[in-house]
C-alpha cells in the first residue's frame, strides 16, 4: 500500500469545497495508508455529516498542522511557516502528497487540486477581479510582496504559489476549464489536468411535490453570492408574466449578519420570498426537489457544486454568462449577462412550454454527465493515475 498524505483545512464555513477532500478520503482510506493533515481536526466529523459522506473516522490518522486553538481569521505568515514545516515533515514519509485546498507547499512535488480562485497569490487575485485591467498594487503592498516572495520565503525554504504552479514536477488540477484558462493566462503553461469536483447528491430516497412556479437557491448567504440580484430577477419575471412565482433560498442568514438582516427585511416586504435556513441531508434534497427552476448570480465562480445539485434534482438552472457555472449548464439559452436578461429567460421558461421542455431535457443530459456514478468513475480513474505518479 502507498503512504498518502492529504491536506485540507476544514476550518471554514461548510460549503461545496468539502466534498472533494471527503470523497478522496473515503476512497483512499480503502486503498492506501492515509494521513489527513488539517487546520482544525474538530471539524471533520461535522463536515462528513453535512455532506452526507460516511467515513470511518476512528481509522483515520488525522494530524493538525496548526497550533492548538487555531483561528483562521487570525492567520499570519508565521502560521503559514508553522504549517509548512509540519506538512514538510509529514511529506518525508509519504509516497504521494495531495492538497485539496488549492496550492500548498509540501517541500516536494505533489498533486494540487484547485478549489477556489483566491488561493493566496494576491497578484493573481487582483487579476481575477479585473483581468482586462488589473488594479496595480500600491508601493507598500508591492514592497511587502517582494520581501515575502523573494526574500523571506526563500530564506525559510518556502516556495511562492507561482513557483509551485510553474514547476513542471507538480501536478495541478483546475476544477473547470474556466479556471484552467484563467490560470494559464496569468502564469503561462503548467502541468494541468482539469478535474471536476464531486457531484454526489442522491435524490432517489427523497420525494417532494414539485411546484411549477417555484425558484430555488441553496448555498452560502453572503454578499459575493448576490442574493439580492436573484430577488430582483424573480421580481422582474413576476412583472413580465403576471404569475405568482415564488423564490425560496436555503442557507444561514447569520453568516454575514448585516447582509442577512438586509435580506430578511426584503423578505418581510414580499410574501413570495422565503429564507428557509440551512438544510442538510434529506431536508436539503426535498427542498431541491420541490422547485422547478434555480438561479445563480455569482459571476466569478470557479465551478459551482450547487449548480450541479440543481440539475441532478431536476431543476432548470439559470446562470451568469461567465465563470465556471455556464460550463456546467452548457446552454447559451440559460446564461445571462444582466438581471433583465435573466428575468426574460425565466419568464420564457414559464410561458413557452416547448422552450421549457427543450431546456429541461438539456439539463437532464448535463445532470447525467455530472451524476454520482459518472463522478466516481472519473475519480477511480484519476486515483489510479495519481497513486502511480510521484
Amino acid at each position: 500500500m502507498k503512504n498518502v498524505l492529504l491536506y485540507y483545512s476544514f476550518s471554514f464555513a461548510l460549503g461545496g469545497g468539502d466534498y472533494l477532500p471527503l470523497s478522496l478520503i473515503k476512497a483512499l482510506q480503502e486503498t492506501s495508508n492515509l494521513t489527513v493533515a488539517v487546520d482544525q481536526a474538530c471539524n471533520i466529523e461535522r463536515s462528513c455529516k453535512a455532506c452526507g459522506i460516511s467515513i470511518d473516522i476512528s481509522r483515520l490518522n488525522v494530524v493538525q498542522v496548526t497550533p492548538p486553538n487555531y483561528d483562521p481569521r487570525k492567520h499570519t505568515v508565521f502560521l503559514s511557516f508553522y504549517r509548512f514545516r509540519q506538512l514538510k515533515r509529514l511529506a518525508r514519509n509519504a509516497d504521494v502528497c495531495i492538497s485539496t485546498a488549492s496550492i500548498m507547499d509540501f517541500g516536494r512535488p505533489s498533486h494540487q487540486f484547485i478549489n477556489m480562485l483566491a488561493f493566496g497569490d494576491d497578484a493573481f487575485t487582483a487579476y481575477v477581479r479585473n483581468p482586462a485591467n488589473p488594479v496595480r498594487a500600491g508601493l507598500s503592498v508591492r514592497m511587502k510582496r517582494f520581501l515575502s516572495e523573494s526574500i523571506l520565503r526563500p530564506l525559510l525554504g518556502m516556495r511562492s504559489k507561482r513557483r509551485i504552479i510553474c514547476d513542471k514536477r507538480e501536478h495541478i488540477y483546475p476544477n473547470s476549464l474556466f479556471v484552467e484558462n484563467f490560470m494559464m493566462a496569468f502564469y503561462g503553461p503548467f502541468n494541468s489536468y482539469v478535474f471536476y469536483p464531486p457531484t454526489l447528491l442522491e435524490t432517489e430516497s427523497a420525494t417532494a411535490a414539485r411546484d411549477p412556479l417555484k425558484v430555488v437557491y441553496i448555498g452560502r448567504i453572503i454578499p459575493e453570492k448576490r442574493i439580492e440580484y436573484l430577488i430582483d430577477i424573480v421580481e422582474k419575471a413576476r412583472e413580465l408574466t403576471g404569475l405568482d412565482i415564488k423564490f425560496h433560498a436555503a442557507g444561514r442568514l447569520d453568516q454575514t449578519p448585516s447582509y442577512g438582516r438586509k435580506l430578511g427585511d426584503m423578505a418581510k416586504e414580499r410574501d413570495w420570498l422565503r429564507f428557509v435556513g440551512a438544510l442538510y441531508g434529506d431536508e436539503k434534497t426535498r427542498f431541491l426537489l420541490s422547485g422547478s427552476y434555480a438561479l445563480h448570480a455569482e459571476r466569478i465562480e470557479a465551478f459551482g457544486i450547487s449548480i450541479v445539485e440543481y440539475l441532478n434534482s431536476g431543476n432548470i438552472a439559470i446562470v451568469p454568462d461567465e465563470g465556471g457555472t455556464p460550463e456546467i449548464v452548457d446552454s447559451p439559452d440559460l446564461a445571462y449577462h444582466t438581471n433583465e436578461e435573466a428575468a426574460r429567460i425565466l419568464a420564457r421558461l414559464l410561458v413557452d412550454a416547448e422552450f421549457r421542455e427543450r431546456q429541461r431535457a438539456h439539463c437532464a443530459m448535463r445532470a447525467g454527465f455530472f451524476s454520482r456514478e459518472a463522478y466516481l468513475k472519473r475519480q477511480d480513474e484519476l486515483l489510479e493515475r495519481l497513486l502511480n505518479t510521484p
